[in-house]
């Protein structure tokens, strides 16, 4: 059985949240999780071994962009440890596959970079986008279900920590979830914050600041805006589309959202 301790986090980010391991805080959420783990760890996603692997993929020195998502996906089969990523085999023609994705790569594809190929975002980790949802574990088929178990201290030094000790990162902070994390990221100096409603099916429309324009004739803008940003700090743009991975279904734009 999983035991879930501080030795779970990769160094690098344990430097950054230094004496948290000793608050009250940290020791709550250890001993949540591990009744949780001990009780229905069959039921919790992703696996607990994947509970870090925002942390794992994109190490601190690598953070160039920061995307805040919030549960893990509560279907079977879907959550990985990275924020709004599932994997590549899932079809993209499938009700399986989430509107929030689904609107993600209609927003690319507007934006000119074409159409995800598939729902798996390892490769955005891998160039430096933090893809961290503000709970790390979720009970199978129950969203939020561990959104009280202590996750909140945890990423909330986590946000507060990476925006004080970096600059000129770039924060894409989509529906009112994450940004209710704002107060932990505008007084430190040099980020680029962008805000929009959330690409989910439900929510994608319906703000001032839409992650799609209605009927589908713009984006927000955000993975243009981010490269440029980067460009201009002297810092190599995110491929937001891998071209090797495998080709995505023509059915992706035409589903409902």
């Amino acid at each position: 059985m999983h035991s879930f301790s501080a030795a779970d986090i990769p160094e690098d980010w344990r430097a950054l949240l230094g004496d948290y391991f000793e608050s009250s805080e940290w020791q709550a959420l250890q001993t949540n999780l591990r009744t949780e783990l001990n009780k229905e760890g069959d039921k919790i996603c992703p696996e607990p071994q994947n509970f870090f692997k925002a942390l794992t993929l994109t190490p601190l020195a690598k953070v160039k962009v920061v995307i805040l998502g919030q549960d893990p996906y509560h279907s079977p089969g879907l959550a990985q440890g990275l924020a709004f990523s599932i994997p590549g085999d899932i079809p993209s023609n499938s009700r399986e596959f989430p509107s929030s994705l689904r609107n993600i790569s209609k927003a690319l594809a507007l934006e000119g970079f074409g159409a995800l190929p598939n729902g798996d975002l390892h490769h955005w980790a891998e160039q430096g986008v933090l893809l961290l949802n503000t709970a790390l574990s979720v009970k199978l088929g129950e969203a939020g279900s561990h959104a009280n178990l202590g996750w909140k201290s945890l990423i909330d030094r986590l946000i507060g920590g990476l925006a004080h000790q970096k600059t000129r990162l770039v924060w894409m902070l989509w529906g009112g979830h994450a940004q209710s994390k704002l107060p932990l990221i505008e007084n430190d100096p040099g980020q680029l914050i962008l805000q929009s409603s959330h690409p989910s099916g439900l929510g994608v429309y319906k703000t001032a600041q839409p992650f799609l324009e209605p009927g589908g004739i713009a984006s927000c803008g955000h993975f243009t805006t981010a490269n440029e940003w980067l460009i201009e700090h002297q810092q190599s743009p995110i491929h937001w589309v891998d071209s090797h991975a495998s080709p995505v279904d023509k059915d992706l734009f035409t589903l409902i959202d």
